[in-house]
């Protein structure tokens, strides 16, 4: 089947002017009738890694989500909204990311994310429950509303990996321990969006994030929102925006794979505004495969030459330990103060970082970089090669 994505030119924040463009992308899609009938709960789950400001682009602008919230309202939805960040409390990220603010604006309730509801899902392919925040199961349908952005691990994070936050407090950084393959990973956010099945994904695009994502990168302006049932077609088209092959996303291979959507240029429909209009070939972004399953067994023991790790640059590190706290890999971190207290830098132990990043996604300082060693830049310029050209 033909997956529809609508592309809508939107170039600033101007509540209004956000609220016209995506009241026009859901026109397109069909109207609002198709996604929600009076007094269903609809839980609108933004992007809030962490409690920063809107403008620094890590999390989903909230006039996006006010916009969103503000057209299934008056289509009688009861809305309600949440996140589960990388650190910190859900209540916390909302007031400092705006989002607060703007749910307080549009009568939408703060859900619970905080406590853990054991989900079962016999179908799951890489698990058979997870451990789902409540406002997740309280909900009838869910609206996902990701940030377009970059990522150390699966190259965007988009609609797809937007539902990781749909996972309770701490237990989101074990699933990054439990799935050290960026293959196997992916195929878990994929069970994830098969299991709470959001209804509608609208990517918050008028200003994303390039770079070293998703939020140490730099904001750059996209003057677009992306809309859209099928959450791998989105992905897809952030993709050829800004000239990514897509199948060097393994959350897109891995999700055409279980069939939650289709990647593939062919049967995407795309629908309102002219994409060539916001295409940005020169969007700063890792072109490069990922690790796959023999690939990755392999490279595991030459790990600290060939796969890129995180390194602390000591001159803008603040000592304020979130990043210790971020790291995932138990019993023994390979992030810790090693005994000196915080009078420097943690260090690392590079024979048990388990490079998932996420003390990269979770710095607020932007004193942890993302570095290749050569011999592993020279293998992925090989393998980058080896990958040119394909539909």
């Amino acid at each position: 089947m033909t997956s529809i994505v609508a592309v809508v030119g939107c170039g600033t924040y101007d509540p209004e002017k956000v609220l016209a463009a995506v009241r026009r992308g859901i026109d397109l899609l069909g109207g609002i009738s198709g996604f929600v009938l009076p007094g269903e709960k609809i839980l609108f789950k933004p992007n809030m890694l962490a409690g920063r400001s809107p403008d620094l682009a890590v999390t989903t602008h909230p006039a996006v989500f006010e916009a969103a919230a503000r057209v299934f309202s008056d289509a009688g939805a009861v809305p309600s909204y949440g996140d589960s960040p990388g650190y910190g409390s859900p209540k916390n990220a909302a007031r400092k990311t705006g989002m607060a603010a703007a749910a307080e604006k549009c009568h939408a309730a703060e859900a619970d994310f905080e406590t853990v509801v054991q989900t079962d899902f016999p179908e799951g392919r890489t698990q058979k429950t997870f451990p789902l925040a409540r406002g997740v199961t309280e909900a009838d349908g869910i609206v996902s509303l990701p940030k377009m952005k970059t990522h150390g691990l699966t190259r965007i994070t988009g609609a797809v990996k937007n539902q990781l936050g749909c996972v309770a407090g701490f237990e989101k950084a074990r699933f990054h321990f439990r799935y050290p393959n960026p293959l196997h990973f992916s195929s878990m956010l994929v069970d994830i969006n098969r299991l709470v099945k959001p209804r509608l994904f609208i990517m918050d695009g008028i200003v994303a994030m390039e770079g070293e994502g998703p939020s140490s990168g730099n904001p750059v302006k996209m003057g677009v929102i992306l809309l859209s049932r099928d959450p791998v077609a989105l992905d897809a088209v952030f993709c050829r925006l800004i000239g990514l092959d897509p199948r060097l996303v393994p959350t897109i291979t891995e999700g055409e794979a279980a069939g939650i959507g289709t990647g593939r240029e062919a049967d995407v429909l795309l629908v309102g505004d002219p994409f060539a209009g916001f295409l940005k070939a020169d969007f700063d972004v890792v072109r490069t495969p990922v690790t796959g399953d023999v690939t990755f067994q392999v490279l595991r023991r030459w790990k600290d030459r060939l796969i890129p790790r995180p390194v602390i640059l000591s001159d803008l590190c603040k000592r304020c330990g979130i990043c210790v706290e971020a790291c995932p890999v138990e019993p023994r971190k390979a992030l810790d103060w090693r005994g000196k207290g915080r009078s420097e830098p943690p260090e690392f132990d590079y024979s048990l970082c388990i490079r998932c990043y996420c003390c990269h996604e979770m710095c607020p300082h932007r004193a942890i970089t993302i570095k290749t060693p050569l011999l592993g830049r020279i293998i992925m310029r090989i393998l980058g090669k080896s990958t040119a050209g394909g539909g």
